[in-house]
């Protein structure tokens, strides 16, 4: 009998342990199908997501309905280039700065022949090329001005209107640096025979780089130099300032350029050039140029070269390239530009009659024609909204 009690305790035993078995197994399985139905979901949702951002990345505008506009005047003789989120026009009589809505921000008077313009940011520099006077202004208003003992030749602004100043004197050629009051910060030297004739200056954003191009001659040969000089801690136990700098033989550099505080760039008839560093700037890239380069035109983080193309189906060709050197793309196109602007993951290329605008991949998104004369267009930040400046208005569109 005790042995009949036992089997069936221990049976009893059996059964319990299998239930409780089972329903770990149960409620593992459980867990396990829930995973597995959660991964497929989310799988599925980023599969659309990616193919929603497929679509919009690539989907083409067919037209360009005006949003708003606002009546203003602008006279022949003025230019015109996006400020900030304003627009300074600027003539032989004087500048102004108008926003977004056509509203007159301020407006300086002066008398110049050759008026040149530079534009960081919220601030610029506008001066007379062999002229003397230099005027500072930020989106609000005039900042300063300085007054010069000798005729300038190029000028660079930062974005807190520190300005580097190439001066011209009879045998020697000066650089300045001044504050946007005129105050005399810096200045250094240059003679052919020592450093050779500074074709092109520019200044970081935050004052503390200045790259020059030199051109001189060398033994007979022609030779070109872009320097650095640190206005910082950095430079200030070297001799002028000057950090680094890069030679080429036989070669021209007229333009050189900061996207930034560290990262810069350098335009010759062979090559473009591209510098990194904050305090000492070292060269990164290289890249050889076959073609004869017809505009250099850069914003954000890329900068374009155009040469005529040697297709039959299109005038010109866009070498685009990043920053970092790497080349990014070339977009064929059959039309004469006054501007090429750089936005984020967009490409605008357009005259005072019709636009074409492609993504960071060289899909073309739009292509079309204004309706009136535009002068000047600025991307929004809303990457289908733009806004046209014409002679007798300011419009705001929006591409469907």
């Amino acid at each position: 009998m005790a042995n009949v009690r036992d089997y069936l305790k221990r049976k009893k035993e059996r059964q319990t342990n299998a239930v409780r078995v089972s329903y770990r197994e149960r409620i593992k399985s459980h867990k396990f199908t829930i995973l597995y139905r959660t991964t497929l979901v989310l799988i599925l949702i980023a599969a659309v997501a990616a193919a929603l951002y497929v679509q919009w990345k690539n989907k083409i505008y067919t037209q360009m309905a005006v949003v708003s506009s606002t009546e203003i005047h602008i006279t022949q003789d003025t230019s015109l280039l996006p400020f900030a989120d304003c627009l300074l026009t600027y003539s032989k009589d004087g500048a102004a700065c108008m926003d977004i809505k056509g509203n007159a921000v301020w407006n300086q008077t002066f008398e110049m022949q050759n008026p040149m313009v530079d534009i960081c940011g919220g601030m610029a520099a506008i001066g007379d090329y062999n002229g003397r006077n230099l005027y500072i202004m930020d989106t609000n208003g005039p900042v300063g001005s300085i007054t010069t003992n000798k005729p300038m030749r190029d000028f660079s602004v930062a974005g807190n209107g520190v300005v580097a100043v190439v001066l011209d004197d009879t045998d020697t050629t000066w650089i300045y640096l001044y504050d946007a009051q005129g105050n005399e910060l810096a200045y250094f030297r240059t003679t052919m025979k020592e450093s050779g004739y500074p074709v092109s200056v520019a200044i970081s954003p935050n004052a503390q780089l200045v790259c020059v191009s030199y051109l001189y001659v060398d033994s007979g040969q022609m030779k070109s130099s872009v320097a650095f000089y640190n206005f910082g801690d950095v430079g200030q136990n070297s001799a002028n300032n000057y950090v680094s700098g890069y030679d080429y033989l036989n070669v021209i550099v007229p333009v050189v350029g900061f996207w930034d505080d560290r990262s810069v760039f350098a335009v010759s008839d062979d090559r473009i050039m591209f510098y990194s560093g904050a305090q000492k700037p070292v060269s990164i890239a290289e890249n050889l140029i076959d073609d004869s380069v017809q505009s250099i035109f850069f914003g954000d983080e890329y900068i374009g070269l155009v040469f005529v193309s040697a297709e039959s189906d299109s005038r010109y060709r866009l070498d685009v390239y990043h920053k970092s050197g790497e080349f990014e793309q070339s977009i064929k196109f059959d039309m004469e530009y006054s501007d090429i602007l750089f936005g984020k993951d967009r490409i605008i290329i357009y005259n005072e009659s019709e636009c074409h605008i492609y993504n960071g991949s060289g899909t073309e998104k739009y292509s079309g024609q204004f309706g009136k004369t535009a002068l000047v267009l600025i991307p929004q930040s809303n990457d289908r909204r733009y806004m046209i400046v014409t002679p007798d208005s300011v419009d705001t569109v929006e591409l469907q």
